[in-house]
């Protein structure tokens, strides 16, 4: 009698499974770090938006008008440009307080003097709490 060497029907399905169970958790851990570097580009994004505005109020003592940072656009003022493309916040939306409010938002306040900056963010980020936030001159959220 002669012994046929090859796998077993169970033992295939055995590693398939397995096979299956290890990518499944490869792509949640995926998405969790996808989640977190869109966060973590969001308040980079705010950061160097202040920045700008910052370097913006020291030249021209005061903020610009609120259209004047828009999403794609510049803010410039007398030829000098502090950031030449205004972010847009990345896609998808993280996180149901965010849904409606993934924009990054710029509001000019009274006399130019100050300004609110409203973004969201899906998970906390460093020491920014998750949801929606306000930075304003000095303070990230």
């Amino acid at each position: 009698m002669r012994k046929q060497k090859g796998f077993t029907l169970i033992e295939l399905l055995v590693v398939i499974a397995i096979i299956g169970l290890l990518s499944t958790l490869a792509v949640i851990s995926l998405n969790n770090a996808r989640q977190k570097s869109r966060d973590a580009k969001r308040v980079s994004d705010i950061k160097q938006i202040q920045t700008a505005l910052e370097l913006y109020y020291n030249d021209a003592n005061g903020y610009p008008v609120t259209t004047g940072v828009a999403s794609g656009g510049s803010i410039v003022y007398s030829g000098t440009t502090y950031m030449q493309l205004v972010p847009t916040a990345p896609t998808p939306v993280d996180g149901t307080a965010c849904t409606g409010n993934n924009d990054y938002t710029f509001t000019q306040g009274g006399s130019y003097t100050t300004y609110t900056l409203k973004y969201c963010l899906g998970a906390k980020t460093g020491d920014v709490p998750s949801g929606v936030q306000t930075a304003q001159p000095g303070r990230l959220f």
